[in-house]
């Protein structure tokens, strides 16, 4: 399979190419030539085993092929359960892994390929990662002290919770971690220019961990695929989804499950007061804006970039695009009251970003949503005790894996809002 730029003007190329590079050189996002025809998954297989099946058409004729299974395995050892809420509706657990985060899943995976990759090579590699605070950190632990590999985070200084500072921070040895003067927006605006940057390129080779990466991007098809697939033998009814977006990255991980056959069925974005793709999918133009802070801070993105990859696969077609989703804006008072009242209600604990999938949900039940539903939880509610703890008024309860983090000592740089100050950085 070969793989080309959303803005089609650069040329096709392998997998492991369009991995290795991050970005495409026209700046686009690489996808697939085409899509692959629909899979027959069977369930009851391991996480691991659905990953390397689900994975295996977009790996042929590349170089990772025959190590696929081995990165599955090696990726996907922690569990990733779908729990019961009630009512016909659920809970996708994404946060068991190393930094209590979605991302681990992502980045782990792409963390066993560039590993193969960069095998014999002379010159060390250089990932540059923009995190509005949950990438980073996965990506420090999935690459932490693997050899031929450095790894750059941006993130903005500020807008990450006190954990989530800590943990970018923490990890030393090949991770340096830089505190931007700006937003999200600069971080990954600056990630890109790097990317982009042939002269720069040519002295220091670069890669790309953000879910603009193919290597990101398509194992997120696994955890879908995987719970859908128990659901749908248990129940004979799809799944239907409320994903908790900034980037987009995740809920693009779903649709292309669900266009391999995977059997989802209706796919809604929640999104906080950064409302550009609510406001694109109530029947507005796509307009990027400058992001603002919120206590969902992992999603203030006002340029989520995996819109290029939506667009790509309804071929620019606003009509089809918009019938096929819905996107809802959750505003700060809202996410915390839905914290403070699932809590009291119900027991449940959840993290701002996956209360803001929960609040849709139980709006569009109230509308007559029927069939079964699962919100993504995205992290743990640990990472956000600031927020959580005074709504619950107790603590949250830390999960081993993330304490031993928090226990590390911590540092960042601080950085202007500059790509020359970035790219003198990279350049040491």
């Amino acid at each position: 399979m070969h793989f080309v730029s959303t803005r089609g003007q650069s040329p096709a190329v392998g997998l492991s190419a369009a991995i290795a590079a991050g970005l495409a050189p026209d700046g686009g996002l690489y996808v697939p030539e085409r899509l692959p025809s629909p899979r027959v998954l069977q369930a009851g297989a391991t996480l691991a085993d659905t990953a390397a099946d689900l994975l295996a058409p977009f790996f042929a004729g590349d170089a990772l092929a025959d190590a696929l299974p081995a990165i599955c395995q090696q990726a996907f050892d922690f569990p990733v359960p779908l729990r019961a809420l009630g009512n016909g509706d659920h809970v996708l657990e994404l946060f068991h892994g190393p930094t209590a985060a979605f991302k681990d899943i992502g980045a782990r995976f792409l963390a066993g390929a560039l590993s193969r990759l960069q095998a014999g090579k002379d010159r060390d590699l250089t990932i540059v990662v923009a995190t509005s605070g949950d990438t980073g950190a996965a990506v420090a632990a999935a690459f932490h002290q693997q050899p031929g590999v450095r790894v750059v985070v941006l993130y903005p200084d500020g807008r990450v919770s006190p954990r989530q500072a800590h943990q970018l921070g923490c990890f030393g040895d090949n991770i340096q971690a830089l505190r931007v003067a700006g937003s999200f927006d600069d971080c990954q605006a600056m990630a890109k220019q790097a990317l982009a940057d042939t002269a720069l390129q040519a002295q220091v080779p670069l890669s790309s961990a953000n879910s603009i990466s193919l290597g990101r991007l398509l194992p997120q098809m696994s955890y879908y695929a995987h719970a859908a697939l128990v659901h749908h033998a248990q129940s004979g009814r799809r799944l239907n989804l409320v994903v908790p977006t900034g980037n987009l990255g995740n809920a693009m991980a779903a649709v292309l499950a669900r266009a391999l056959g995977v059997p989802i069925g209706q796919i809604v974005l929640a999104t906080n007061a950064n409302a550009v793709l609510s406001a694109y999918f109530n029947g507005g133009q796509y307009q990027p804006q400058a992001s603002v802070a919120t206590v969902a801070n992992a999603m203030d993105v006002g340029a989520p970039s995996n819109f290029e990859r939506l667009r790509w696969l309804y071929n620019d077609d606003d009509a089809e695009l918009r019938a096929a989703f819905r996107a809802f804006s959750v505003d700060d008072v809202t996410i915390r009251s839905t914290i403070a009242s699932e809590h009291a209600s119900h027991g449940e604990l959840f993290c701002p970003h996956t209360a803001t999938a929960v609040k849709v949900l139980r709006d569009l039940r109230v509308r007559g949503a029927k069939g079964d539903w699962a919100v993504v939880a995205t992290a743990h509610p640990a990472k956000f005790e600031a927020v959580v703890e005074p709504l619950i008024g107790e603590a949250v309860a830390v999960p081993p894996a993330l304490d031993a983090l928090l226990q590390r000592p911590a540092h960042a740089e601080p950085l202007p809002a500059d790509y020359n100050a970035l790219r003198e950085v990279l350049l040491r």
